[in-house]
């Protein structure tokens, strides 16, 4: 039978079935021999072995179309990137590092802003305007309200995705509101230091229809690039695109060049200025690393 690892503890690896029934299996010595081990989101072949509640062993692991590091998952069609509007105030450095993060992934991302009942609309529009003009689907929404929910859910049908973030942004309130049997944690921001306390603890997917799978993944507040030579870094700013052509110097890394027409798009209001000064702060952290 075929089906797709949802969940892995101490050697267990929780597989829902193309009939619909979640398997315990035990994983074959041979993936150890080869190297490889099971990821959550992975697709997989098992043989059923019986029993209550019903086991098996995974037989094969199918070929993955994309894995992630951190969190540890396979085969992700896209990923929701959330951050609050407010209560914690959206921190855009760490947003853009999310993003280029995926993009060295090759794994989509869209923008989910949270907690519009939080803001005016004002705000809102601000904050969707930066990456929706970046080249980026964005959602806004809130779990009090429940704006925006139905929009969210639509783009999950018929995809595996990743909801990534800092904690305390709503991410597992969003899960329990379109999953309500997954019983995530959730938690209050911190008093202290405005950021949420950390509530999920495991990677797990959770379906919400036939071929529609969504992971809540652990919080945490800061992001490293991957490795990366410094004059990638604005390959991952899709809004350069349409300007680069303007540059008066092939190679350009829109830094201290002149005639730089990524430059002159910001100083026209073309390109979000907070994006492009996020874009300097990580080419420059790109060059430091190299250095050493």
């Amino acid at each position: 039978m075929t089906g797709k690892i949802i969940k892995g503890i101490a050697g267990f690896y929780y597989v829902h079935g193309e009939d619909g029934t979640v398997y315990e299996c035990r994983a074959k010595g041979i993936f150890r021999s080869r190297g490889i081990k099971p990821l959550v989101g992975d697709d997989v072949e098992f043989s059923v072995l019986g029993g209550d509640p019903p086991e098996g062993n995974v037989e094969e692991i199918l070929p993955r179309r994309s894995e992630l590091v951190r969190p540890a998952v396979a085969n992700v069609d896209q990923a929701m990137v959330v951050f609050a509007l407010k209560d914690p105030e959206p921190n855009f450095n760490l947003l853009d590092r999310f993003l280029v993060m995926l993009c060295r992934m090759r794994i989509p991302a869209q923008v989910l802003f949270s907690k519009t009942d939080l803001v005016d609309a004002e705000t809102e529009a601000r904050c969707f305007r930066i990456y929706e003009t970046a080249g980026y689907p964005v959602l806004l929404f809130s779990t009090f309200s429940g704006q925006g929910i139905d929009a969210v859910r639509a783009k999950l049908r018929g995809r595996t995705t990743v909801l990534a973030g800092p904690s305390g942004v709503g991410k597992s309130s969003l899960t329990n509101l379109l999953i309500p049997e997954a019983g995530m944690e959730t938690g209050a921001v911190s008093e202290k230091i405005r950021r949420g306390r950390h509530t999920t603890r495991h990677s797990e997917l959770f379906c919400l229809e036939s071929g529609t799978y969504l992971m809540d993944t652990p919080g945490f507040s800061s992001m490293y690039t991957a490795d990366m030579e410094p004059e990638e870094m604005k390959d991952c700013f899709p809004e350069f695109e349409p300007y680069a052509p303007e540059c008066r110097f092939p190679g350009c890394v829109h830094i201290g060049e002149r005639d730089c027409g990524v430059k002159a798009a910001v100083e026209a209001g073309k390109i979000s200025r907070s994006r492009y000064e996020n874009y300097r702060l990580l080419y420059t952290e790109q060059k430091e690393k190299r250095r050493y």
